[in-house]
């Protein structure tokens, strides 16, 4: 091939990349609004269904099991038919999913709809992941954490807005509205993403990457080390989600529609640092970043639940106030956790990097059985407040694991 040629085929790829950046920052946009539909009804929800919060806690293992499927089968399926075909078809059935919750008049609706958006929705996610990485290479730009930034944003809508539709549209209303509007809107936006040749996922064997890889064994121990990191990321964040709407109702007597505001600061604080975590990346290093990050998060949330909620027995506003501020720092500092453990599990040599991805996903979901179920667990047998506690030991635990985060830089 002429240099000339050359120089074309390189400027198309940069065009092709620099379209499909734009177009997934809006894909996941309309992810973190589909994935987080349902949290600030939850209260609403478990109200009407009348259940404890142990029982409760056991429907959410529904979601659980579902991204399990789904990130089971999704590192395999990439490498053989190409990140944007996958993402179409997971879009679809994640909508399916959000409007099964929406028609649910019980819990066995609700079951089915949470497993069949918990398993598009992991599905769908490693498939985002490998697309970004793909543009970052032939971007030769850091763009992941700007990626998780716009996820963070449409879960911040989705819980700032649910707090607004909580007095004008029942649940069933609200989610099968979202349902219609996140069918259309990735239907769209996942036209343009890059294709099967530009993914760097064709089904082709190359030498030094392997799309099957064994469940144990000394080759997947980074992956094992990264998977774990990634988990006690994800227990924090689902906990927050699924749990202080309930937390600040029934705890520290917060009115209908004021129940989203800690999981709507908390997802302020990750959109601020996602939209800065390329820059603290380029210059901190990934590891350093989520080390640090672990560590201030723990801090910070142990101290705001020790101190906001007895507060809150005596000035309410005052309680609040505090606990939400801890969430708020928790927030800044998690948001490029899931960008540096995704990168670093996309960067392990000789293996495919939705392969790894998926991987990582599929050990990482079990925060999704010990996360929001634990939690209403200890809660059963103790309170909501020392089961929140938690999350103290596991955002540590997320500090020591950021030695292995180790990312490949671009070409």
């Amino acid at each position: 091939m002429s240099s000339t040629a050359q120089s074309a085929n390189s400027a198309n790829s940069a065009n092709s990349a620099n379209r499909a950046r734009n177009f997934l920052w809006a894909t996941f946009f309309v992810m973190g609004i589909s994935s987080m539909a349902w949290v600030p009804r939850i209260p609403e929800i478990k109200e009407q269904l009348n259940y404890g919060d142990g029982a409760f806690g056991f429907i959410f293992l529904a979601g659980a099991l579902g991204s399990v499927m789904g990130a089971q089968i999704s590192g395999r399926a990439i490498h053989l038919i190409a990140s944007r075909t996958f993402m179409r078809l997971t879009s679809i059935t994640m909508s399916i999913g959000i409007f099964m919750m929406g028609s649910a008049h019980g819990a066995s609706t609700l079951v089915i709809g949470l497993f069949l958006t918990g398993l598009s929705f992991s599905a769908l996610d490693v498939a985002a992941n490998v697309q970004a990485m793909a543009i970052e290479k032939l971007s030769k730009a850091r763009y992941m954490s700007s990626f998780h930034a716009m996820w963070s944003i449409g879960a911040f809508a989705v819980t700032l807005v649910g707090g607004i539709m909580a007095r004008i549209l029942t649940p069933s209303e609200h989610l099968k509205s979202l349902a219609l509007i996140a069918f259309i809107s990735y239907q769209f936006t996942i036209t343009w993403l890059l294709p099967a040749d530009l993914d760097g996922h064709k089904g082709e064997a190359h030498e030094s990457t392997n799309a099957k890889i064994p469940l144990f064994g000394k080759k997947v121990i980074t992956l094992w080390a990264l998977g774990i990191g990634l988990m006690a990321s994800f227990i924090p964040e689902a906990g927050i989600y699924d749990w202080s709407g309930i937390l600040l109702k029934e705890h520290m007597s917060v009115a209908k529609g004021a129940t989203a505001a800690a999981a709507t600061v908390y997802s302020l604080g990750m959109i601020v640092s996602r939209f800065l975590g390329d820059r603290w990346f380029e210059r901190w290093g990934h590891q350093k970043t989520v080390r640090y990050g672990g560590y201030i998060a723990g801090i910070s949330i142990g101290a705001s639940l020790l101190i906001g909620i007895p507060l809150s027995r005596v000035n309410a506003w005052l309680g609040v106030s505090i606990l939400c501020i801890g969430f708020a720092i928790t927030g800044l500092c998690m948001g490029p956790f899931f960008p540096a453990f995704n990168l670093a599990a996309m960067s392990v040599p000789g293996i495919a990097p939705s392969v790894g991805m998926a991987r990582v996903s599929l050990i990482a979901i079990a925060a999704n059985f010990f996360g929001p179920t634990l939690i209403g667990g200890i809660s059963e047998v103790t309170t909501l407040p020392i089961s929140f506690g938690l999350l103290v030991l596991i955002l540590l635990l997320v500090g020591r694991q950021a030695k292995y985060v180790s990312v490949k830089a671009i070409d």
